[in-house]
């Protein structure tokens, strides 16, 4: 069977039935090379108005520099004004001003006005669901699966195949109960070949636990 599935650096994976790129979808793979930013193959990110790659890197990451770092998995799907917080946004606030008197003189790291934390990483596991304009706060960590709700302000962890929402975000629901999660982490489609994806690709967007390890390597 001949594929037409796009290789995972195709800046324009979506082909319109005229034949043409469509420019609102980007593989961030593609796009993107940014140190401090990990994201594996096939996760894409969708805009109205997609803006050029510097723009868009200061949309999606805006506070990424210094020593911060930004995970992403595979099989990933970013919606438009979903945007990633990391600790370089941070104020000091255990005294009595949070004035960042340092951002404007120098930026030493040792001056009084800077929080002077090591930064967390940031983490988001495999396939993976951020709903339109939420936001990911310095640490935060998702397991694989998750679906994070339209708006929503997510920190801390979220546990594999969770559904979080809200502000502050947190878990509504479970997708499935522990057991199957369990199994699904331990067949990790994810890793698989493309094509043996694109076989099985009824498995995998399926609900039967059992056909889907059946037909795992």
């Amino acid at each position: 069977m001949t594929r037409s599935f796009p290789p995972p650096d195709t800046a324009h994976p979506l082909i319109l039935p005229n034949g043409q790129a469509f420019p609102g979808t980007v593989f961030l793979n593609a796009v993107l090379n940014e140190p401090g930013l990990s994201v594996g193959d096939y996760t894409y990110y969708s805009d109205d108005e997609m803006p050029p790659p510097d723009l868009m890197r200061r949309r999606l990451f805006p506070y990424l520099y210094g020593d911060q770092r930004i995970e992403i998995g595979k099989f990933c799907s970013l919606a438009m004004g979903v945007s990633f917080v990391t600790d370089s946004a941070n104020h000091r606030y255990d005294g009595f001003s949070t004035y960042p008197f340092a951002v404007f003189d120098g930026m030493d790291p040792g001056r009084p006005s800077m929080p002077g934390r090591k930064p967390s990483p940031t983490r988001v596991g495999h396939d993976c669901w951020l709903g339109r304009n939420a936001m990911l706060l310095p640490g935060a960590t998702l397991g694989n699966g998750v679906i994070v709700g339209a708006g929503a302000v997510v920190g801390g962890t979220v546990p594999d195949y969770a559904i979080v929402a809200g502000n502050p975000g947190r878990v509504v629901r479970m997708r499935f109960d522990d057991a199957v999660i369990a199994r699904l982490n331990a067949i990790a489609w994810w890793d698989w070949p493309i094509d043996q994806v694109l076989d099985h690709e009824a498995e995998i967007c399926g609900a039967d636990i059992a056909a889907l390890e059946r037909v795992a390597p």
